[in-house]
């Protein structure tokens, strides 16, 4: 599978909370991602208050759209700053402590209780700490992790699904000797050998 130059490609979590800190977000969606309102029943397959899981979550709306349709939403993020910004712009009040097993992480939870934000590196997650999911949306997370870091990416969220679970997955599709990433390049057959 041909990835261009990509497959060196590393962008660190300062660069991460660079985007973050002047703006530069275009990869959130002030509406919410269209593909998770076409393929919603796909996900949750016919299912209600699940355990809904978003890697890499940024300040997504759908979080909130989903929690107010009965569901529990975990989302991890490393900036600080979009997750303050997720609460703020949807005036919801938060509390903020410390996770114990992870130095320097902080969980901001919705005082309803139905959505919990992990600031954390998501390699530091497990599901001893956060749990299990019946359902993933990865609108944005494949595509961001570093091209080397796509098998350890997989394979922890292959710890963190139930058995029964289901994983909504957007990739883009484009030239990638043409755009260094992100968002990176993830071919099909590349998507095939990691999931499986």
């Amino acid at each position: 599978t041909d990835i261009g130059s990509q497959k060196d490609r590393v962008v660190s979590e300062e660069e991460w909370l660079q985007k973050w800190e002047l703006g530069n977000i275009g990869f959130h969606k002030e509406q919410g991602h269209p593909l998770l309102q076409k393929y919603l029943d796909v996900l949750l397959n016919g299912r209600s208050g699940l355990r809904i899981f978003f890697p890499l979550c940024g300040k997504a709306v759908e979080m909130k759209w989903l929690a107010d349709m009965g569901h529990s939403v975990v989302g991890v993020e490393i900036s600080e700053q979009a997750l303050k910004d997720f609460f703020a712009e949807h005036s919801l009040p938060y509390c903020e402590e410390p996770v114990p097993e992870i130095s320097g992480a902080k969980r901001l939870q919705s005082t309803s209780g139905s959505i919990s934000l992990y600031c954390c590196s998501i390699y530091d997650l497990s599901s001893s700490i956060v749990g299990k999911f019946d359902a993933v949306w990865d609108r944005g997370a494949l595509v961001a992790v570093n091209p080397r870091d796509r098998q350890r990416y997989v394979s922890l969220m292959m710890t963190l699904m139930e058995k029964n679970s289901s994983c909504l997955l957007v990739t883009v599709s484009y030239d990638p000797n043409k755009h260094k990433g992100p968002p990176f390049y993830v071919p099909e057959s590349e998507i095939k050998s990691l999931f499986g």
